[in-house]
């Protein structure tokens, strides 16, 4: 094994994602603005669910295309594991980037947010994830006509979240934004929709291979350091894999555009709340663990404190966001302090 080609090429993972993100975030403002489309649907729908593929991939590749029991377990582990990793970690780097960006004098410590938007993502985070975690309590036996019932109750469910979220009416300050020129053509004040395209293919292809290539080096480490695969599957991999909704929130908080960095991470929690846990419903017994049942019940703790600072109105503060870290690193002390090591996976 060698650790130090293992560390280069963790660290060239890392700068691919960023730069894909930045290319990313860039093409996604303009796809939208030619579409005439809202905040909610360029951040919580189209920006939210392209940069959520990275984690989407590994559990449905666990599931569906190896389906042993060990990889049962890891792909139910990292399905769990985006929205605990986004309600928490991910929300604790957006308002870290807040406060720095505003000792730094580039905004304000608050963010301006659209509340109809977060608050209606979180709604259905909250909704659909209760139902998901509910289904995998192993208090009773789920027969597998249940299981698809609620699969499909799930992917209709966020058919409309997508369908609200694409009535909401076009900001008309936004509309008038001034937007940054296309990576790909600096020059023009208007770029075309082909080079558009062209670019956000492109920067959802570095996102996905060096979110790919992150993972399988943080594997490595782990693998070195004597780490369960419950645990890789439940904190480093969707760690790993959530770094571009991170890089794509700190942007859009460096640019001032808060209701697209916060519905970015909100919307891809909705997303990663439905579709994969539909598959995890359908192609699995889904009975949770106890670490997956502590790493869900921290997600829904999140995100209700979340809806909590979201009732005092539109203003919510770099420090509130910054404070849902505590989630974190208190699942992170569980982890050390009282994780027995792996757990059987269910037949």
């Amino acid at each position: 094994m060698d650790l130090a080609l293992d560390t280069v090429l963790l660290l060239v993972s890392f700068a691919v994602i960023l730069a894909g993100a930045e290319l990313f975030t860039n093409a996604i403002e303009w796809f939208g603005n030619k579409l005439g489309l809202g905040e909610g649907m360029v951040g919580s729908v189209l920006a939210a669910v392209g940069t959520a593929l990275p984690e989407t991939l590994i559990p449905i590749i666990a599931i569906i295309f190896v389906g042993t029991a060990a990889s049962e377990e890891v792909g139910i582990g990292a399905i769990l594991g985006a929205p605990f990793m986004l309600s928490t970690a991910a929300m604790f780097v957006t308002g870290v980037a807040v406060l720095y960006y505003a000792r730094r004098g580039r905004r304000s410590t608050n963010l301006q947010i659209d509340q109809r938007i977060v608050g209606r993502d979180l709604r259905f985070f909250l909704g659909m994830y209760l139902l998901a975690v509910g289904m995998g309590l192993p208090f009773f036996e789920k027969p597998f006509w249940l299981r698809i019932i609620a699969g499909i109750a799930l992917v209709l469910a966020y058919v409309l979240y997508v369908r609200q979220t694409a009535r909401d009416p076009m900001d008309a300050d936004a509309s008038h934004e001034e937007l940054n020129p296309l990576r790909l053509q600096p020059k023009l004040t208007t770029p075309n929709m082909r080079a558009v395209l062209l670019q956000l293919f492109v920067s959802l292809a570095a996102i996905i291979g060096g979110a790919q290539l992150f993972v399988r080096e943080i594997s490595v480490f782990s693998a070195a350091f004597n780490l369960s695969p419950l645990i890789l599957s439940l904190v480093i991999a969707p760690l790993a894999t959530e770094l571009p909704e991170k890089f794509n929130s700190v942007l859009w908080v460096r640019q001032r555009k808060d209701t697209l960095a916060m519905g970015n991470i909100s919307g891809a929690m909705v997303f990663q709340s439905c579709i994969p846990v539909a598959v995890g419903l359908w192609f699995t017994p889904w009975v949770l663990t106890t670490a997956a049942i502590v790493s869900a019940a921290v997600a829904i703790a999140a995100g209700l404190l979340l809806q909590l600072f979201l009732r005092t109105g539109s203003v919510l503060s770099g420090r509130e966001l910054a404070s849902l870290g505590i989630f974190y690193a208190a699942f992170i002390v569980y982890v050390v302090g009282f994780y027995q090591g792996p757990v059987p996976a269910p037949h």
